[in-house]
C-alpha cells in the first residue's frame, strides 16, 4: 500500500516540476531585463500574440491536473477505509489497467498539451513586433495547428502568388466547434479517414467552411462498380453497391422512394425516381410557374453553355442542360440522403456546397444560374442579400438568373420581390401563382445588365 502511494506522489510530482520548468525556460518566473521589457512592458512587441488562447490552455491543463489530484486522492481514501477487506495481492491485469487508464492517460494529455504551447522567447522580440500563426495556442490536435501554420516556401523564394508563405485557412466558426473540427482532425496520416462525411457536414453547415485539408484517405464501398456508360446513366438509377448507406435510414436507392414514408429525407420528394424527374422541364405543367426548359433557352439561343444549378436535387436539370450541350455544376448537400453520388453516379458534377459559402467562381463568367427547392421563404433577408450579390457577381452581362418556383408567404412577397428587383435585370419572364391559400409561387427569368463603366 505504501509503494503504491509512492508512485502515485512521485507521478504528480514529476509531471508538477516538468510543467513548471517548461514556464521557467520561457522567462515567466525569471522576470530578466529583456524578456520583461518586450514581453510585460512593450505592447507594440506583443500585440500578435494571442493571450487568451494561451490562457485558456494553461487553465486546461490546469483543470486535468486538479482532476488527477481529486482521483488519487479519492482512491487513496477508498484503500484506507477497505484496506483490512481488501487482499494483499491484486492482479497485474487490474494494476496495469489503473495505471494506464487513471493515471498515465491523464498524465499523457496534460503533458501533451503543454508541450503544444508556443511560448514567444526574449529572440522573438529582437526584429520587431511576435508574428504568430493564428489559433495556434487555441486547437490542441497537432494536425489542425499542423495546417494553420504559415508554411514557408522552399529556399524562401517566393511563390507564384508572389508571397514567400502559404496560409491555410479555415472558417471563423470554427473557433466555436472546437471539440468537433478536433474530432474530424484527430486521425492516423496515411490511413483511412473515419466515415465521418456527416460530422464535415455538420462542421459546414453550422459555418465551419472552408474545412482543412486532411492526410488520411478517404474510404469507398466496398463492392464499388464501374458506373454506368454515359448514355444509360443520366436516366438510370445506379447501382446500390456504389454508395456507403452507413450513415443513412436507407440501404438503397429503392428505399429512397416518395412511397417510403421513413426514407430519412423530405426535400426534392421523388427525385431519386426517374420515371418522375424525366418529366421535368420538358412537359407542360398545370402550375403557371413552370418554365419549359426550351422556352427559356428560346431567350438567348446560343448563349447559355456554363451555369449553376443552386438547389436541392439528383442532378435532373443538368442532365436535360447536357442534352442541349450545356453544362451545368449542381451544388448538393447529403441531407438525408446520398444527393453528391447520385449526381456523379448518374455523369455530373456535384458541388459540396452550403449556403455559407461564397461561390468558387471568378467574376463575370456563369451564362445561368437556376435556383430551385432551396432557396425559399424560410431564409433572412439579410443572408438572402449576401447571396444574391455573390450570384450578380459570378453571372456575366447578358447572363440569366432563373428563378424557378421560389415559394413565400402572401404577406412576404414584396420584400422578396424587392430582393430580385434591385438588380435592375431585364424582365423575360415573370409569373406569380397561387400555392396554397396563404403562400405563392414566384418565378422568374432575369437578365443581368451590361453594368459597363
Amino acid at each position: 500500500m505504501g509503494l503504491l502511494q509512492l508512485i502515485l506522489g512521485g507521478l504528480v510530482i514529476l509531471v508538477s516540476v516538468t510543467s513548471l520548468f517548461r514556464f521557467y525556460s520561457a522567462g515567466f518566473f525569471l522576470h530578466e531585463e529583456d524578456f520583461c521589457r518586450h514581453f510585460y512592458g512593450a505592447k507594440a512587441g506583443y500585440a500578435d500574440f494571442d493571450m487568451k488562447a494561451f490562457s485558456d490552455r494553461v487553465e486546461e491543463v490546469l483543470a486535468k491536473m486538479v482532476s488527477l489530484q481529486d482521483k488519487l486522492e479519492a482512491t487513496i481514501q477508498d484503500l484506507e477505509k477497505n484496506k483490512d477487506a481488501m487482499t494483499v495481492n491484486i492482479s497485474r491485469r487490474e494494476y496495469k489497467r489503473f495505471l494506464e487508464e487513471e493515471i498515465m492517460q491523464p498524465l499523457y494529455t496534460a503533458r501533451i498539451s503543454l508541450q503544444l504551447i508556443r511560448i514567444p522567447k526574449v529572440e522573438d522580440f529582437q526584429y520587431g513586433s511576435l508574428k504568430e500563426d493564428p489559433l495556434i495556442n487555441f486547437f490542441t490536435v497537432e494536425e489542425i495547428r499542423k495546417y494553420i501554420s504559415a508554411k514557408e516556401n522552399r529556399l524562401g523564394k517566393v511563390n507564384i502568388y508572389g508571397v514567400n508563405k502559404t496560409y491555410n485557412t479555415i472558417g471563423h466558426a470554427c473557433v466555436l466547434m472546437k471539440k468537433d473540427l478536433e474530432e474530424y482532425m484527430n486521425y492516423e496520416i496515411g490511413s483511412f479517414c473515419s466515415d465521418d462525411w456527416n460530422l464535415a457536414q455538420k462542421l459546414m453547415i453550422n459555418g465551419c467552411d472552408p474545412l482543412p485539408r486532411r492526410r488520411c484517405l478517404s474510404r469507398a464501398s466496398i463492392l464499388y462498380q464501374k458506373p454506368l456508360p454515359i448514355n444509360e446513366s443520366l436516366w438510370k438509377s445506379p447501382d446500390d453497391r456504389n454508395v456507403r448507406w452507413g450513415n443513412y435510414l436507407c440501404r438503397n436507392f429503392s428505399c429512397l422512394s416518395s412511397k417510403n414514408p421513413r426514407r430519412g429525407y423530405s426535400k426534392c420528394t421523388g427525385c431519386f425516381e426517374m420515371e418522375k424527374e424525366k418529366v421535368k422541364w420538358v412537359t407542360n405543367s398545370s402550375i403557371p410557374a413552370d418554365f419549359l426548359m426550351s422556352d427559356v433557352l428560346a431567350i438567348k439561343p446560343g448563349e447559355m453553355r456554363i451555369g449553376l444549378d443552386f438547389g436541392v436535387g439528383t442532378g435532373t436539370f443538368a442532365a436535360r442542360m447536357r442534352e442541349q450541350n450545356v453544362t451545368i455544376i449542381s451544388t448538393a448537400l447529403n441531407l438525408g440522403a446520398p444527393f453528391n453520388e447520385m449526381i456523379a453516379l448518374r455523369g455530373l458534377v456535384p458541388l459540396f456546397f452550403t449556403l455559407n459559402q461564397r461561390l468558387p467562381f471568378f467574376d463575370n463568367t456563369m451564362d445561368l444560374i437556376h435556383t430551385s427547392g432551396f432557396l425559399d421563404g424560410w431564409i433572412n433577408l439579410q443572408l438572402m442579400d449576401f447571396i444574391l450579390f455573390d450570384w450578380d457577381r459570378v453571372l456575366r452581362p447578358g447572363g440569366l438568373l432563373w428563378i424557378d418556383r421560389f415559394f413565400c408567404s402572401r404577406k412576404d412577397l414584396d420584400d422578396y420581390m424587392y430582393m430580385f428587383l434591385q438588380f435592375r435585370y431585364k424582365k423575360h419572364k415573370w409569373v406569380i401563382s397561387a400555392k396554397s391559400k396563404e403562400e405563392v409561387y414566384l418565378s422568374a427569368v432575369l437578365e443581368k445588365p451590361p453594368r459597363s463603366l
